[in-house]
């Protein structure tokens, strides 16, 4: 066995092709002991094990700078640069992140990256900073899965000619994004792979690139060969090599979508190893957008590269026809779009996780919000129960999207709650609406729910009491059902509100609760700092009412324990309750 041995990439370098070959077979092994045990992106990293070996074959890591984007495909490298033990040991594995980070190997691994279409910027800084120094190390950016459509890309590309020294930028082609690409970029791709690279029209050429075209981009003796064709050239070139996504897998080869990031699951047949029967809010939330289309032929649904994010598999996006449009991994385009589609009179609704909205803050403020144009936006994954690695929270949602002026942020607690929102949303033209998609279990309302959210920042008095009142948004309303229970057994009856809105106060209510309260609580899923809960307090700020606000610390987490969380931020049920019955 050869891994077992490698410790770093000059453990490669006296292998022959045979050998090498041998090894990303023993690598493939671990991806899939990894991703069946542990979950995580199976289709990008088992394409790009050839594609990794070679490049440590030929190039001087960590002399020579690697910059993986999105960095989901850098598992192969991480197994090469003494982290086999991540992959090959159950017990080990959670030392591992699923993405390049410094903090696990700061000499081979350059940043932190976890979102898409970056790799070519940073390895600018790199390159430049490089020829301020007179340095003379290779710099490579490695780049597919459509993380081309990004913008962040093409201004990365742009500079990167312009600055005109060494660059080396591989595309690892394999078709596909998460989903399918979309984009006029991708025909160029096409056209490439069907002509072997010769097609007079070339977008990198265009952009100022040499190019060289790779079309068995899973063989390591070509891509060998490849690589040393360009390895110290003096001028930006890129490499683009046809791969094949989930290479080596059958079911990830056959079903390339499902298995780009898969939940653990049985090797043998690709089962999942504990099947989620129970329900999604996300789907059902998808369900009902698919039957909305049907009866409003305005409707367009939207998304940037994350279909699936809300149940629109292949089936569905086809019989969606016109009314349905992926823009690639481009959320700037995405809510542009759906501004100007309101403009026009349609109904867009664009859907998307919190954590990929970060790279569309100026749109929602200038495109969408100081045009006030009727676009919806479904703001997937907002919860500290989700996504928890170091690139990926998305409880950071509320700061940066509440402020923006002119754009309503509202907060479902339940799944009825959620598709009256959602449909007064898209039938109202005069707001700008985006609707914080409640995760974690599935509530359902006993009671009716309004369905005319036009009285803005009207709050919904669940249950009242004196003393104390809880306003509980969003995911914690349950959470604020619960504490109204213990506190009742303190013999505190409090007022439990459910205040909907999340960029506005009820200033009739919050002035009403003075007369008959002494503290108000509020609970949030997401950062205390810049969130709901320091709106009431600013508000109250002037007045004798005394306010606890219940919510996550600003930091930046990396595949934090849920439960740890909770109780290091005094957000358990019973720590809750204790605070305030010490007030």
């Amino acid at each position: 066995m050869y891994l077992e041995n490698i410790h770093s990439p000059k453990d490669i370098k006296g292998l022959n092709i045979e050998q090498l070959q041998a090894l990303a077979g023993e690598i493939r092994e671990g991806i899939l002991n990894r991703v069946s045990n542990h979950g995580g992106h199976v289709g990008p990293n088992l394409g790009f094990v050839e594609g990794t070996i070679a490049l440590h074959y030929v190039f001087n890591a960590p002399d020579d700078k690697i910059v993986f984007d999105v960095s989901h495909q850098s598992y192969p490298h991480k197994m090469l640069t003494g982290r086999a033990d991540g992959f090959l040991h159950v017990e080990d594995m959670n030392a591992i992140s699923g993405y390049s980070s410094p903090r696990e190997n700061a000499e081979y691994d350059n940043f932190e990256i976890g979102h898409t279409s970056t790799s070519i910027a940073l390895a600018t800084g790199l390159q430049k900073g490089r020829d301020l120094q007179g340095g003379k190390e290779n710099v490579i950016a490695v780049i597919g899965d459509g993380s081309l459509s990004g913008g962040e890309a093409f201004e990365g590309f742009d500079t990167a000619a312009e600055i005109g020294t060494n660059i080396i930028i591989v595309v690892n082609d394999n078709e596909m994004s998460i989903a399918e690409n979309h984009g006029g970029l991708y025909r160029n791709l096409q056209l490439l792979r069907e002509t072997q690279g010769k097609a007079e029209c070339n977008f990198f050429r265009a952009m100022g690139f040499d190019y060289r075209y790779v079309e068995q981009g899973n063989d390591i003796e070509t891509l060998i060969n490849a690589f040393r064709g360009v390895k110290d050239i003096d001028h930006p070139v890129v490499v683009h090599i046809h791969t094949e996504k989930g290479c080596g897998y059958k079911p990830a080869v056959e079903n390339k979508e499902a298995w780009h990031w898969h939940m653990p699951f049985n090797i043998a047949d690709g089962s999942l190893k504990q099947p989620n029967n129970g329900e999604s809010i996300d789907s059902m939330l998808g369900d009902w957008l698919f039957d909305k289309m049907k009866k409003d032929p305005k409707l367009v649904l939207i998304t940037a590269g994350t279909p699936s994010s809300f149940g629109f598999s292949k089936e569905r996006r086809e019989a969606a026809g016109k009314q349905f449009i992926d823009t690639g991994i481009a959320e700037e385009e995405a809510v542009a779009l759906a501004s100007g589609a309101a403009k026009r009179g349609a109904h867009p609704v664009f859907s998307d996780y919190a954590t990929f909205f970060q790279r569309t803050y100026d749109q929602l403020a200038q495109d969408l919000a100081v045009n006030g144009n009727p676009a919806v936006f479904n703001i997937l994954g907002s919860t500290i129960y989700g996504m928890n690695d170091f690139t990926h929270i998305c409880f950071f949602d509320i700061p940066m999207i509440s402020h923006i002026p002119n754009l309503h942020y509202l907060a479902p607690t339940t799944y009825e709650e959620l598709i009256a929102m959602e449909d007064w949303a898209i039938r109202q033209e005069k707001y700008s609406v985006a609707i914080r998609v409640p995760e974690g279990p599935v509530y359902h309302s006993t009671e009716p729910v309004e369905t005319d959210f036009s009285d803005i920042n009207h709050y919904k008095v669940a249950q009242r009491g004196s003393g104390v009142a809880i306003i509980a948004l969003g995911n914690f309303f349950q959470k604020g059902e619960r504490v109204c229970q213990l506190l009742a057994k303190e013999g505190i009856e409090a007022t439990l509100i459910n205040p909907r809105w999340i960029s506005g106060i009820d200033k009739d209510l919050l002035d009403d609760l003075k007369k008959s309260h002494r503290l108000v609580v509020t609970l949030e899923d997401g950062s205390l700092d810049g969130g709901f809960g320091e709106r009431i307090s600013r508000y109250y700020g002037p007045s004798s009412m005394r306010v606890l606000n219940f919510g996550v610390k600003k930091q930046l987490y990396d595949r934090y324990d849920v439960n740890a969380l909770l109780k290091e931020n005094h957000l358990e049920d019973e720590q809750i309750v204790e605070d305030i019955t010490s007030r």
